[in-house]
């Protein structure tokens, strides 16, 4: 009597059809055309608008902070949780009516009085510690007290001598704002968290 080996049992026999290759799944390029397809209008339809955009800055209002040309990602949702703040470097509609974004620090909230003396910010009273702001190019300017509405903000540029911002334009109204920028992530040189 011969012994077959377990594994030659009959329920473990496979035929020469059934040990080809089975086909690969998926639909080649129609698959992922529709791939495509579907991110483009998730990131376009959906991220972009309502989560997070990239914005390259123009101008050097925001110096040493943000310099021309420098690229940074802007969480456009934050403010659908939670009030700006003191500090936040925000983006925003051009209060003018044009379809220009800008991107400024906030420095008053409602109800704080604002004013600038010899280019020194005072909050309610109180000088204001602005270590961001750019000291190659002193700010010499001054703009009386105010009081900032409610749903508005105060902002500035930390190039303060060369920056048109709420002692221009005004209180901004909290509208405008489209979100905060948080990241550089270009130059890579000068990547990092604002």
């Amino acid at each position: 009597m011969s012994e077959k080996p377990y594994y030659q049992a009959q329920q473990f026999q496979t035929s020469r059809e059934e040990r080809q290759q089975a086909p690969k799944k998926g639909g080649g390029v129609l698959e992922y055309l529709v791939i495509l397809l579907v991110s483009f209008a998730l990131v376009f339809g959906f991220v972009r608008p309502f989560v997070m955009e990239a914005f390259w800055i123009p101008s050097g209002s925001m110096i040493p902070t943000l310099e021309i040309g420098d690229r940074v990602l802007v969480n456009k949702f934050i403010y659908r949780f939670t009030e700006p703040e003191r500090g936040d470097i925000i983006v925003f509609q051009s209060v003018d009516n044009s379809e220009e974004d800008l991107i400024k620090r906030v420095v008053g909230l409602p109800g704080d009085k604002i004013a600038v003396r010899s280019g020194r910010l005072f909050v309610n009273g109180e000088p204001q510690k602005e270590p961001y702001t750019n000291n190659k190019l002193p700010d010499r300017s001054f703009f009386a007290l105010t009081t900032v509405p409610k749903d508005h903000v105060f902002v500035m540029g930390d190039n303060r001598a060369n920056s048109a911002d709420s002692r221009v334009f005004g209180p901004l109204p909290e509208k405008n704002i489209e979100g905060e920028a948080f990241l550089r992530f270009w130059p890579p040189g000068r990547i990092g968290l604002l």
